[in-house]
């Protein structure tokens, strides 16, 4: 099945909550976020009105998703946008303007298609055409233990930074690594 990428729109806050219900509840993607399916659910819709509306336009984050013919979202990657002097997700330091990939998910139907590649690519087009603020590279981060992960990553030409941050809630690291042109 063929997929369009394209930035979320505001009035799409359902099919984001529901593809976070999905990853978040995804036996294999689920260490990759931070957050149950009922702290996910629990969150009032206004929580994701405002989640869509900030990630559909602006500058300070964008949501990527992968939709069928059909109109089924296949996945997802949302960039959110970091300057210096602030603290990060981890409470580390931000050192440049960059942009940080997050809420990667591509449902178990999808992945091995190219779809996670097609993701990839339209995030990293946005954060290297944002002319203000210019952004001097892209992160994310891994979970020690998610090692298919990592080595998408890698292979998408993504490198460890050596910063390491204790994951909450299990065990290991979460691994930052960075991509930049």
């Amino acid at each position: 099945m063929e997929h369009v990428i394209r930035a979320v729109r505001a009035d799409e806050w359902q099919k984001v909550k529901e593809l976070r219900l999905a990853a978040v509840g995804d036996p294999v993607a689920s260490i990759a976020f931070l957050e149950t399916v009922e702290q996910a659910a629990a969150k009032p819709d206004e929580f994701w009105q405002e989640r869509a509306a900030g990630a559909a336009w602006g500058v300070a984050a964008r949501q990527f998703i992968a939709e069928a013919a059909d109109g089924e979202w296949g996945g997802t990657v949302t960039v959110l946008v970091e300057k210096p002097g602030v603290k990060g997700f981890f409470g580390e330091e931000i050192p440049v303007t960059q942009g940080h990939l997050v809420g990667v998910f591509v449902r178990k139907e999808f992945r091995g298609s190219g779809l996670t590649e097609r993701l990839f690519q339209a995030a990293l087009e946005w954060v290297w055409e944002l002319e203000e603020p210019r952004l001097e590279r892209a992160r994310l981060f891994v979970h020690s233990a998610n090692e298919r992960a990592a080595g998408f990553y890698r292979k998408f030409g993504f490198v460890e930074s050596g910063l390491t941050i204790p994951a909450e809630g299990v065990e290991g690291l979460e691994v930052e690594m960075v991509f930049t042109r």
